[in-house]
């Protein structure tokens, strides 16, 4: 049998038994990356491990790690409580305000992970203090993020473009990041009225927000929330446990209107630092975080006690699992004998959507950056022919392979799912994972009608 066929086999029965059975999928993934790789890859350990993403672990425990420590002492129920003072009662506006929030670093030109990564943990807390759907807040959080993705000056943009031009493509700088931004917005305002937006302008003068964690109780929740309040979903900060949000061992005190301690002052100089050193300087986020995370807990051990135990392992292994096995088919070529097969299949336009489809597909478990850098080069025999405009197919293989960021398994998506609570996170999970899966179809098929059939001659 070959390699392929195992591979694909075996990727999709890791998905059927993490459904089925309460086993991580990271781990079931890194089990089949171990067999393939020695029963019919005959590689050894060494070669088997080299997809496992370093930079990505890092960035997981580092982030989770620095937000633990905040959640622990007070420091974000201080901020969110800034926030919600200037707010007031405008909980409609709450999913706006986080849309736009995490589209500001990536249109300056961080990268989405780092954007991602300092803001999801504010983000859904400022919507968890407004009763709002925490579907709602990660989803803004992640399609904010994307709709900087193409900015000028984003570092994505310029990898796209560099792509394009050196394979002879000219590429219209301001239709790519416009075609982008539009994308994303409209995608908001889908999950806005999907996932409750409607009862939040219905219910506005009656949903006092919360300014203390242990007024919480007092919020009305729109429907979709109070669907899931068996699992936990409209808990006080102060109630849950477990999970970079979730404040088992907080101090609940009225820590929104009381000073700031010493080491909550300190905390929140920590978090500056990162965020300016990561996005302004282009610091390497995961080790900046670690960094920051250990110096504060070494200085404050008492009011930190356990605080290495908010680290999100199971989300680590869950990612870290899937991107050595997805690396590992990528290396064995898997990926691309698929990719090939498809694109083979029609003429250009059917070709044009074919590759919009396996860009979307394989970059919901790769990396998007690198997968624009491969999938550009093979739309160059495409385009020669002339009947498919160039604009039109970068723009639509740019937005086909980054609104799938959504998913657990990207960087973007890792990260808001490792920022909810524990006892939150399978139903969150599987919500990322059904609305990223639903973006790799439904993508190249807008795209595909949008940009690509009216630039066809």
């Amino acid at each position: 049998m070959s390699i392929h066929v195992i591979g694909v086999v075996a990727l999709a029965l890791v998905f059927v038994i993490g459904s089925l059975r309460p086993v991580n999928i990271g781990a079931l993934s890194l089990v089949a990356t171990f067999l393939i790789g020695v029963l019919a890859a005959h590689e050894d350990t060494d070669k088997i491990l080299s997809g496992f993403p370093p930079d990505l672990f890092v960035l997981l425990v580092g982030v989770t790690y620095l937000f633990g420590l905040a959640a622990v002492n007070g420091t974000l129920e201080w901020l969110i409580g800034r926030v919600v003072r200037l707010l007031g009662d405008r909980p409609a506006l709450v999913p706006w305000l986080i849309f736009c929030f995490s589209a500001v670093p990536t249109t300056a030109g961080a990268l989405g992970p780092a954007g991602v990564a300092m803001l999801a943990p504010l983000c859904l807390r400022l919507g968890e203090r407004y009763g709002i759907d925490r579907r709602m807040c990660a989803l803004m959080v992640m399609h904010g993020s994307c709709l900087g993705n193409f900015s000028p000056l984003n570092g994505l943009a310029v990898i796209v473009e560099q792509a394009a031009k050196s394979n002879g493509i000219s590429v219209s700088a301001a239709t790519l990041f416009l075609g982008s931004a539009a994308y994303n917005a409209g995608l908001a305002v889908v999950i806005y009225f999907v996932f409750g937006g409607r009862s939040l302008w219905r219910e506005r003068g009656i949903r006092p927000p919360a300014v203390t964690p242990t007024s919480m109780s007092a919020v009305r929740t729109p429907a979709l929330v109070r669907e899931s309040a068996t699992a936990g979903s409209a808990s006080a900060p102060g109630a849950r446990s477990g999970g970079p949000s979730g404040e088992c061992g907080t101090d609940t005190s009225d820590s929104t209107t009381a000073p700031l301690r010493m080491d909550q002052a300190i905390t929140l100089v920590a978090l500056v630092g990162v965020a300016v050193g990561a996005l302004v300087f282009d610091i390497e986020i995961g080790f900046l975080a670690l960094i920051a995370a250990t110096l504060v807990h070494t200085i404050f051990p008492v009011r930190f006690a356990k605080a290495d135990t908010r680290i999100v392992w199971s989300v680590v292994l869950l990612i870290c699992g899937v991107v050595t096995f997805v690396a590992a088919l990528q290396r064995y070529g898997t990926v691309a004998v698929v990719g090939k097969g498809i694109a083979d299949m029609g003429g250009p336009v059917l070709t044009s959507f074919l590759l919009c489809l396996i860009a979307a597909l394989t970059s919901a478990f790769a990396s998007s950056a690198g997968l624009l850098g491969v999938l550009i080069p093979l739309a160059v025999p495409l385009l020669s022919q002339g009947e498919v405009g160039g604009t039109a197919m970068i723009v639509a293989l740019a937005i086909s392979a980054t609104v799938v960021d959504s998913t657990p398994f990207s960087s973007v998506g890792a990260l808001t799912l490792a920022n909810a609570p524990e006892n939150q996170r399978p139903q969150l999970f599987r919500t990322m994972l059904t609305w990223g899966l639903s973006m790799a179809v439904t993508a190249p098929i807008v795209t595909w009608l949008v940009f690509i059939l009216p630039s066809t001659h």
